[in-house]
């Protein structure tokens, strides 16, 4: 949940939990088919953006990436039409953008597609009515039941399973929706799709929150944190066939040895990817910025902010260099400064 939201909720009525808990069992989406067949180009796509390799998922064999389940179903910027019903809508009336609420979007892509049944309108409409109107996923869960391969066609249903009393989080209060959707390729169950999102409405704010989100620190990140503090920006590498790894993991993905060891990083790396954040804004966060996928000398990737040029002149490809940035008393974080003109840098 949102750091440094709390208080009341902005004018919610309460709705009688009977009258919630009547949509649970009925109908999401109703007939909702595929637009492409399970197909090899999609996999190779996925598997090149996931940087996944397994060799199950190329060759005469080929089967897709059961963590692709979801994607068969999507309905993309056209979406599904009139599968469920009724023609599919942008939104739940009343749901309109209201800028600087925290989580608030269309509901478009609660299932990934447009099509939705009348019942599960009415619950979006019943609970905008009442002034919960902001929405975010909390979480989505996964179940396979067989390996789908290039030619399978894909339909699906959706059901409302599951809405709880109201809540009251620091996001706001509101109430938990859980669809699960299942997913089947001719006309056999090949996997299940839960997902949960918080309909709300958002809690007043006691003001700016100063402090940055603090990094989750475990025992299997604990050393790259130990090494940002001393300036160093340390990659792991695989003791059994040397590959170099980051973020940091218990195991190495290529070989599977537990044993490694750490290198230090150049500091020296270009922009792979990025994106400009101008909405939602968030406490201690000064929008626009630039974030960036970063590619390293050592081959490997990661995330952070682009500083030093205006995120507007932030291009794919920029050279870049490490430096450490402290954001307060307690926290510093590695960023990568570029070079006004794009051109390499001076030696330091």
């Amino acid at each position: 949940m949102a750091e440094g939201a709390g208080g009341a909720d902005a004018g919610a009525e309460e709705i009688p939990y009977v009258e919630l808990k009547a949509f649970e069992g009925r109908a999401a989406a109703v007939a909702g088919r595929g637009k492409d067949p399970v197909n090899g180009p999609m996999i190779r796509h996925w598997c090149e953006a996931m940087g996944d390799a397994n060799p199950a998922y190329a060759g005469p064999d080929q089967v897709a990436p059961p963590t692709m389940l979801q994607a068969w179903t999507m309905g993309g910027l056209s979406g599904h039409e009139g599968f469920s019903g009724h023609e599919g809508r942008e939104g739940c009336e009343g749901h309109e953008e209201h800028e600087g609420q925290e989580g608030h979007e269309g509901h478009e892509g609660h299932e990934g597609h447009k099509g939705r049944s009348d019942a599960y309108d009415a619950l979006f409409a019943l609970l905008d009515g009442a002034g919960y109107t902001s929405v975010v996923a909390t979480d989505c869960e996964q179940e396979y039941v067989r390996a789908l391969r290039p030619g399978d066609l894909i339909t699906f249903d959706a059901v409302i399973e599951s809405v709880s009393e109201r809540k009251t989080t620091r996001l706001g209060t509101g109430h938990f929706v859980t669809t699960r959707m299942d997913v089947r390729a001719d006309g056999a169950l090949a996997g299940t799709h839960r997902f949960r999102i918080l309909k709300y409405a958002p809690a007043a704010r006691r003001g700016p929150v100063a402090r940055r989100p603090r990094p989750v620190v475990n025992r299997d990140n604990a050393g790259f944190w130990e090494g940002v503090a001393a300036h160093r920006l340390l990659i792991q590498r695989c003791c059994g066939c040397g590959a170099p790894r980051f973020p940091w993991l218990p195991g190495c993905n290529a070989c599977g040895s537990a044993e490694w060891d750490t290198v230090e990083a150049s500091g020296e790396g270009t922009v792979h990817s990025y994106v400009v954040m101008h909405h939602p804004p968030f406490p201690a966060f000064d929008p626009p910025y630039a974030v960036g996928l970063v590619e390293l000398a050592e081959g490997v990737r990661i995330v952070s902010n682009v500083v030093g040029v205006p995120c507007d002149e932030v291009r794919i490809g920029m050279p870049v260099r490490l430096e450490f940035q402290r954001v307060d008393e307690e926290l510093e974080l590695p960023v990568f400064r570029a070079s006004a003109d794009g051109g390499p840098h001076e030696a330091r």
